[in-house]
Order: structure tokens, then sequence, then C-alpha cells
């Protein structure tokens, strides 16, 4: 069921959906619904590593815990006060490195969860900004004027491949290694954490997906369901629906945020 909250002038009204899919065993995707501010987080757990559901749920558990916490922290006033903007971006960035951290430290701590990793995509909304933090190939799309964008851009193997040479769409979709990601979170001490920020208006919609849901559809078909639905919450399950329908491949999670009138 989705859930709103008043942010300035706007509402934004979250739903999202979560499914193991026709192949896999169980479902390493974690997803975060807000219940206290607007922050909303999917973390798909790696395929093939150990415990990534595990991950998964150390990442979402953390960034609402961050979140909440950093909420009732005063701001920083020594020894300068940075615009709210800054603070924002560091916030993001921050709790996702925290979440990185703990994963890295619970997989030292127990040798049935070596090598256990994630990616994540979190979307925090405030005075009239939204922040996306971004590690691996798990993605963020903004709906405006009936057109679909990808904010994010993939940390996979086959993005990097991609930018040293063009690819056709059928070179692209039989890659090889199109699941490898080069960026995720768990596998380092340190890592490195991309920030979004861009201003949003009344009718922007934004979908946080898993690859489950984007490698198994087109962006366009995307848009067709969810232009089909004023409910997001039969938006993401005609979404997932559609994913299994195309084979259910890896786990399947949709997240959408749509910024509405008061």
């Amino acid at each position: 069921m989705s859930i709103s909250f008043t942010v300035g002038p706007h509402r934004i009204r979250f739903a999202g959906k979560t499914d193991i899919g026709q192949v896999r065993a169980h479902n390493e995707d974690s997803l975060l619904i807000p219940s206290e501010m607007a922050l909303t987080v999917v973390s798909d757990g790696m395929g093939g590593h150990a415990a990534g559901d595990v991950a998964s749920r150390i990442t979402v558990e953390t960034l609402d815990e961050f979140y909440r916490d950093s909420a009732r922290a005063s701001p920083p006033t020594w020894p300068l006060k940075l615009p709210v903007m800054d603070v924002e971006r560091q916030r993001m960035a921050s709790g996702i490195k925290l979440a990185n951290l703990r994963i890295f430290e619970a997989a030292t701590a127990d040798a049935g969860k070596k090598g256990m990793g994630c990616t994540v995509v979190a979307l925090y909304f405030s005075q009239g900004r939204f922040y996306a933090g971004h590690v691996g190939d798990s993605r963020v799309y903004r709906i405006r004027d009936q057109r679909i964008g990808m904010l994010t851009e993939d940390h996979s193997l086959a993005n990097d491949y991609m930018r040293m040479r063009e690819l056709t769409a059928e070179e692209m979709a039989n890659f090889p290694q199109k699941n490898v990601v080069v960026r995720a979170l768990g596998l380092a001490e340190q890592v490195a954490v991309d920030v979004i920020i861009d201003e949003y208006r009344t009718g922007d919609l934004f979908l946080l997906c898993s690859d489950g849901l984007c490698g198994m559809i087109s962006d366009q078909v995307m848009l067709e369901i969810i232009a089909s639905h004023e409910s997001l919450d039969m938006a993401c399950a005609a979404l997932v629906r559609a994913a299994n329908d195309a084979g259910g491949n890896d786990n399947i999670t949709a997240v959408l945020a749509r910024v509405e009138r008061p």
C-alpha cells in the first residue's frame, strides 16, 4: 500500500514490490518503503556470492537508521555551516559508505558470509531537490513529460566496455559478462559512491529497480506499464508481472516515487 509525505510544497508518494522471479531459489533483493521520511532504497544482493540477501538487508537497514539518526542531530555550525545541498550530498554518501563498512565487517567476522556484496540505489527528497545515491547496476529512472530517462550509470563491465567502443543493440544483448558489476558494497573497506542531485517538480515520477526488472523489459515497456496505471501499487505489481512473463531470470524489485500536489 502506498505511503506519502509532505516535503515543502509537494507530497511525495511511494510504493514498491519485490519478487523472487522464476529462476532463483530465494530473494536476495531488499527494499525500503519509507515510514517517517521521504527516503527509499533498493538493494540487490550479488548473485553467486555468499549471503547476498544479508548484504542487501544490512544496506537497507543501515540507510534507514542513518537517516533517522541524522535527522535528529543538530546541523553542523562550526567552523562553518555548509549549504544544504552539500550537507545532503554528504549525508547520502556517508550513509552508503557506512552500509558498505558494516557489510565488509560482517563478512570478515563470519567465514560463511565471506564475499557477500550488493548493489544499492537510494533516493531522498528535500527542499525541492532529490539526492540519488548509487553503487552497482541497480537503477534510478525519472519519468517526466511522458518520457523516461535513466539517471544513474551502471557500474558494470558491459558499460565500461561500451565506453571503449560503440556496441550495437545485438552486441550489447549478447555481451557475455553484462551482469558483472565493477563496483559494489561489501567487497572492500572503502567504496566510491555516486550522488546525483537535481530539482524535482510536480508530476515527476521516479522508478528505482534491480536489474531483475530493467534486464528483462525495455525502458519503453516500463514507461508504458507505468503510464497505464494511476495507482503506484498496481504499477509496481504490473512491472513485476511483466518481468516474470519475460522469463523472470533474477529477483525483481521496483519502487515508484511520485511528486504530487499537497
